[in-house]
């Protein structure tokens, strides 16, 4: 074997050690986000079901500062999400926010959630008219049917505007592929059919879309 072909042997095995080392590395990261966002699920859970008992903010974790409120669901996708206080960069890491100054969740006025189209609201490009969405709260569970999406400014604020009427609306930045936030927004207006209490009611969202 020549110096020469002896050189480039080592340097391919350098090369390969470093590709092997490197893809190691990013599945170790992968399993440990994995891991990471499974955790805060469970700690989601068990503070949503706090909230739910006693009706009292719940943080998930000690250094948090936001707490679930709600869940909302879309049975034809196999959607589940928990609603947070605060359309904050932290709450919108764990699930939808819920926008300050807005109705909340199944209250009369205009209720808005949102979170990132690359996540938690990924699904919204999927809803189509007539789709159920089910928001459940510790005051009852609602029933709503998505009336129509559109897509707007990020200045137009008639999405955000208060109601006089009960209604849901979602919003995510718009396009859904585009690598950076842009300046469009993609909003899904919803109208409700059921707002029911939970006074013997159905306990829990999926028995609230059976009994429909």
């Amino acid at each position: 074997m020549s110096r020469f072909t002896g050189n480039r042997a080592r340097l391919l095995l350098v090369v390969a050690v470093l590709l092997i080392g490197s893809a190691c590395g990013l599945l170790g990261q992968d399993l440990w986000l994995a891991a990471k966002a499974e955790v805060a699920g469970c700690l989601l859970d068990r503070s949503l079901a706090a909230h739910l008992a006693d009706g009292r903010p719940h943080p998930p974790w000690s250094w948090a500062d936001f707490a679930p409120v709600a869940c909302l669901e879309v049975p034809r996708l196999g959607i589940y999400r928990h609603v947070l206080t605060g359309a904050t960069g932290e709450s919108m890491a764990f699930g939808l926010g819920h926008l300050d100054g807005s109705a909340p969740p199944n209250g009369r006025g205009n209720c808005v959630l949102t979170g990132h189209r690359d996540s938690w609201c990924a699904f919204l490009r999927s809803l189509r008219q007539q789709d159920l969405v089910i928001l459940r709260t510790r005051d009852g569970s609602g029933v709503y049917l998505v009336e129509h999406t559109d897509v707007v400014h990020r200045e137009d604020l008639a999405p955000v505007a208060p109601a006089a009427d009960t209604r849901l609306t979602l919003i995510t930045c718009y396009p859904f592929s585009g690598l950076r936030a842009g300046q469009q927004r993609f909003v899904v207006r919803c109208r409700p059919i059921v707002i029911r209490k939970q006074n013997g009611y159905a306990a829990n969202a999926r028995q609230v879309y059976h009994v429909m």
